[in-house]
């Protein structure tokens, strides 16, 4: 496997040759302990290192090759820091029958960005990145949904902030990750007290930029998600507000539609995405030990991983789905809500954006 971390420009539209997206080194996060950079999610939806094989995961079921020969293929995948790559290693899933590189990304909106300019064959996002690429125009599609907890999805404040209540927040500076769950859930937040985006000082931020903000003091709460909320929770951030009864845990997994068209990488990312719903198996069965290199590779302490990794494995167990009627509507559902918002010009229909091609392979995925 072959890893890079890559740095996209912010323009969801179809790149051209000359302005595709420039790979650039990132600086680390500034963190008090040195560790990796994002998730989401979920986590979610969220890295590049890997943490050490142990001997724990001798015991998972490791996907056989499938037929077709894929030695020559080489397919392209995203991460978030502690993400697919890891999951993959610790349950043995690791063994391609082709080349895999992953790119490691802090957010969804990036990866779908990525996609669009042809730098991603697959990836993972939430329900909202791609309703932004259908306002531009992006080549992106939604082959598979994967339903997963909510509970990495939070508004925090400082530790000396004197708000006790959403509503407190009228008038003050919060930051969020545009075209992101944090961007819904804040609109959602603000609504339920009567409030808009024009209530407050919305100040759009990578995660990166936004947890350094945070750590300033430069912002009064800020909407975010994934590993970045245990990395502020070590400096005494506190918890205003949980999303995890606002989204619908509908996250989704993404793909070029050329490498949807290419009939060896087709078969690449159904095998992909069967070793993807395997892992996600062990690791509901394996959740201390998961925690542990998790813990490791994000670098925060263990105890935060597993409370909240416990939380998330009671609130649902993560798996990937075909796609469905109900997660199309709940889409439309997220793309009415920034609509409405003003977030989005146009009223625009999700449904163009869903592929079923792998509808077979995930249903027969043992």
């Amino acid at each position: 496997m072959k890893f890079q971390s890559f740095r996209f420009i912010p323009s969801l539209g179809r790149s051209k040759s000359s302005q595709s997206p420039i790979p650039s080194r990132q600086s680390p996060v500034p963190i008090s302990i040195r560790g990796l950079s994002v998730i989401v999610a979920m986590g979610a939806f969220l890295g590049l290192a890997i943490a050490t094989h142990t001997g724990s995961s001798k015991n998972a079921t490791v996907t056989q090759p499938i037929a077709t020969n894929l030695s020559n293929v080489t397919l392209r995948a995203s991460n978030f820091k502690g993400g697919w790559d890891l999951q993959l290693k610790l349950s043995g899933q690791d063994k391609f029958p082709y080349k895999t590189e992953f790119t490691e990304f802090t957010g969804g909106n990036l990866i779908v960005q990525a996609i669009n300019a042809n730098a991603l064959d697959i990836g993972s996002a939430s329900e909202i990145p791609p309703i932004f690429a259908i306002q531009s125009q992006g080549a992106v599609k939604i082959i598979a949904s994967i339903k997963g907890p909510t509970v990495g999805q939070v508004v925090l404040i400082p530790q000396n902030s004197k708000a006790k209540k959403f509503a407190d927040l009228k008038g003050k500076k919060i930051g969020y990750v545009k075209a992101t769950t944090a961007h819904y859930f804040l609109i959602k937040m603000l609504a339920q007290e009567g409030l808009t985006l024009k209530d407050v000082n919305a100040v759009p931020l990578t995660i990166p930029d936004g947890l350094s903000a945070f750590r300033r003091g430069d912002l009064d709460a800020w909407a975010t998600y994934g590993y970045a909320i245990q990395q502020a929770q070590k400096d005494g951030a506190k918890v205003l507000k949980s999303a995890k009864n606002i989204l619908s845990g509908n996250f989704t997994i993404v793909a070029s539609p050329s490498a949807i068209a290419d009939p060896n990488k087709k078969a690449a990312i159904a095998d992909f995405l069967c070793r993807i719903q395997k892992s996600q198996d062990w690791q509901a069965s394996n959740i201390e030990l998961w925690s542990k290199n998790y813990a490791k590779a994000i670098g925060v302490d263990e105890n935060f991983v597993l409370k909240d990794a416990k939380e998330g494995l009671k609130q649902t167990r993560s798996q990937v789905l075909p796609i469905s009627q109900q997660a199309i509507a709940s889409q439309q559902d997220v793309a009415d809500t920034f609509y409405r918002a003003g977030v989005i010009s146009t009223k625009v229909d999700v449904k163009p954006l869903w592929d079923g091609s792998f509808t077979n392979a995930i249903n027969k995925c043992k």
